[in-house]
């Protein structure tokens, strides 16, 4: 038998303001890997004249062609793009991006004097791509960002390009633009790098056996369905519940997968659209 853990509005109310106040732990986590993305950057990515794409990426290939810091290219693409879209984004994610930007611009700018730890540029390719994905990835998991490319090209409305074909397309100009400007081998590392923070990112934010199947019953579906997408860019499946009442006409069930440490979001924006909504916790299937 499946273990679950409802959430009925009767427990919910004396809580709400709670799950909205960003936690410290929640503040550590965006720290933690603001800090280990600085790592990867500087310590190994960097000495070796290796980039990735998004703005990190674009941010490193600015910064080895002009030869200024990293961490004031990092600051100048992500703020101001977070600024611009600052009313099509929950008010802790923009905290919590800030908070992780800054960290980040500011790690690299500490470390930028120290040596690459690694001579082998393979090696470096792929331990820095691990070690920014990682720090990449926990900064998404506790509620923020180190890199809002993906998050502005979503905002994008450009005829049949799909935000997914359009990040793809700028991530292949900022390889390309590193093979011309660097050599083919370096173009090699900076895709090795590049896959090696992908994959590592995508574990962390699937998180594997860290996941849950939510299941959300409200009569708000397509408002609550329209917020997780732009809050907690994750998209939820809708049905119609079989056991609907004529009481409870209008009544629908979303499902969702989500992150263990997502759970908190997830319940505040749920609430914010239907605080008579019943949100029911699952392993994933």
């Amino acid at each position: 038998m499946k273990h679950q853990l409802r959430i009925h509005s009767s427990r919910k109310t004396r809580s709400g303001f709670k799950t909205l106040i960003p936690t410290f732990g929640h503040a550590a986590g965006v720290i933690a890997g603001a800090l280990l993305a600085s790592v990867g950057l500087e310590l190994f990515l960097m000495p070796h004249s290796i980039v990735v794409g998004g703005m990190t990426g674009l941010s490193a290939l600015l910064a080895l062609k002009t030869e200024m810091r990293l961490g004031l290219f990092l600051f100048l693409l992500n703020l101001p793009l977070l600024f611009l879209y600052r009313k099509n984004i929950h008010w802790s994610y923009g905290i919590f991006t800030v908070l992780g930007v800054l960290v980040f611009s500011l790690g690299t700018l500490v470390l930028h004097p120290y040596p690459s730890l690694i001579d082998e540029p393979l090696l470096a390719a792929l331990i820095g791509g691990l070690s920014l994905g990682i720090g990449l990835g926990l900064a998404l998991r506790f509620g923020g960002a180190l890199d809002i490319a993906e998050k502005a090209v979503n905002q994008l409305q450009y005829g049949r390009l799909s935000p997914e074909r359009i990040l793809l397309m700028l991530n292949c100009l900022i390889l390309i633009g590193a093979g011309f400007h660097f050599g083919f081998l370096q173009a090699l590392y900076s895709v090795i790098a590049y896959l090696s923070a992908f994959e590592a990112v995508k574990l962390l934010v699937q998180g594997g056996i860290f996941t849950q199947t939510v299941r959300i019953k409200s009569r708000h579906c397509a408002a609550i369905q329209r917020e997780l997408l732009r809050y907690l860019n994750r998209s939820a499946v809708y049905r119609l519940d079989p056991e609907v009442t004529g009481d409870e006409e209008g009544m629908g069930i979303l499902e969702i997968h989500c992150h263990r440490l997502e759970r908190s979001r997830l319940i505040s924006i749920v609430h914010q659209c239907d605080r008579e909504s019943e949100i029911t916790f699952l392993p994933r299937k």
